[in-house]
């Protein structure tokens, strides 16, 4: 897994999850994935050392995947989002035919809908 989806899976998984974490934890791990900050960095500002500042970024990261391995509710928010682009991807396609106006009418409803839906996420 590369440096991108590793940060991108911390994320989904911290926004998921991160509100389980202790205020402490939650700090230090927002410091180190949204904030980019270096771990000297986050270690000056919280007062503890560096290898403390990446055994706690990395019992947060077993924590919040240990949830995930439980709940599984990344795996179902991924899921349900490829396949709300799917739904908008096909009504495109079905747009860009000859339809009668109310079927037209109601796929460009479907689209809408499920484009509302995806961009939320």
């Amino acid at each position: 897994m590369g440096e991108v989806e590793k940060i991108y899976k911390q994320v989904l998984l911290y926004d998921f999850y991160g509100e389980l974490l202790t205020k402490h934890q939650q700090s230090v791990y927002e410091d180190a994935v949204y904030n980019d900050m270096s771990l000297s960095e986050i270690a000056e500002e919280q007062g503890i050392s560096r290898q403390g500042v990446h055994d706690l970024i990395k019992r947060c990261d077993k924590i919040l995947q240990g949830y995930e391995d439980k709940l599984h509710l990344v795996q179902k928010f991924t899921e349900a989002k490829e396949k709300l682009v799917k739904i908008t991807e096909l009504t495109q396609e079905l747009l860009e035919k000859e339809l009668p106006g109310e079927v037209k009418e109601s796929i460009e409803s479907i689209k809408e809908v499920s484009t509302d839906l995806w961009k939320d996420f």
